[in-house]
């Protein structure tokens, strides 16, 4: 494996840590929460709609008619769609987290934390993918793509962080997971490598990105945005929504 690529994979990743210390900064707080619930359900939206979704499309309508190709793009949303329904189904309920952290509101947090770490690790792997296959083609596409990767993975960090701070009252522990989350970058760079480089096709890739673009549309809806708009701290999510929409733009345009 190219050295080179791999550590920039790596620092790309770490770049979530960044996230984590930021949120560290802050007490967490019910009103905290919902604001990072806003944000990270931005994050997702602006993410699978503004970035991902339009690149898959891209790909696969340089080769397949426009309606095969939005019918495909559906399949494959739907497809990380269902995915993320069976993984919500597959972790534990707000009842069962309430009884083991003390509380319905930690129980809350702690589900929120779960949902939407899991979503932005499974983001991570083929992010960490692209990098390095990126580095490998071109060295400088590879920086480039690991310094915008590095960016909008800082408020992927602070999406992690801060519900799982809420949820066990530890800040430090909150900076780990997100640390944690973007371990997955790295991971899936040298996974692909071992076991998948013979098999990774540009149709491959950007077919987990769709899937991938699904769960995270599923989980901004299903879970985040719901958290954000309850009526008790209702405009600190509003306001959270707002400002990860405009982050993840920012984000986004760096990728260019």
């Amino acid at each position: 494996m190219p050295a080179a690529s791999f550590i920039l994979t790596t620092l790309a990743g770490l770049s979530t840590g960044l996230g984590g210390v930021i949120a560290a900064l802050f007490r967490p707080t019910p009103r905290l929460l919902a604001f990072c619930s806003g944000f990270a359900g931005a994050v997702m939206l602006t993410v699978g709609l503004a970035d991902l979704v339009p690149a898959v499309m891209a790909f696969y309508g340089a080769f397949l008619s426009p309606m095969t190709c939005g019918l495909t793009v559906m399949g494959l949303l739907l497809g990380g769609m269902l995915t993320a329904f069976f993984l919500g189904r597959a972790l534990p309920d707000e009842e069962k987290l309430a009884a083991r952290f003390g509380s319905r509101s930690q129980g809350a947090a702690m589900r929120t934390a779960l949902v939407t770490g899991t979503a932005l690790l499974l983001h991570n792997l083929p992010e960490g993918v692209l990098t390095l296959v990126s580095g490998v083609t071109d060295p400088a596409m590879g920086v480039r793509t690991a310094l915008a990767i590095a960016l909008h993975n800082i408020p992927e960090g602070l999406a992690v962080a801060v519900p799982f701070s809420c949820a066990t009252g530890s800040r430090v522990k909150g900076t780990a997971a997100a640390l944690v989350s973007g371990l997955a970058e790295p991971a899936g760079a040298l996974l692909a490598w071992l076991f998948l480089r013979r098999y990774l096709t540009p149709s491959l890739l950007n077919g987990i990105i769709a899937l991938v673009a699904g769960i995270m549309l599923w989980v901004a809806g299903e879970q985040l945005l719901p958290a954000a708009f309850a009526p008790d701290e209702r405009s600190a999510g509003v306001r959270g929504y707002a400002i990860g929409t405009l982050v993840m733009i920012l984000g986004i345009a760096a990728l260019r």
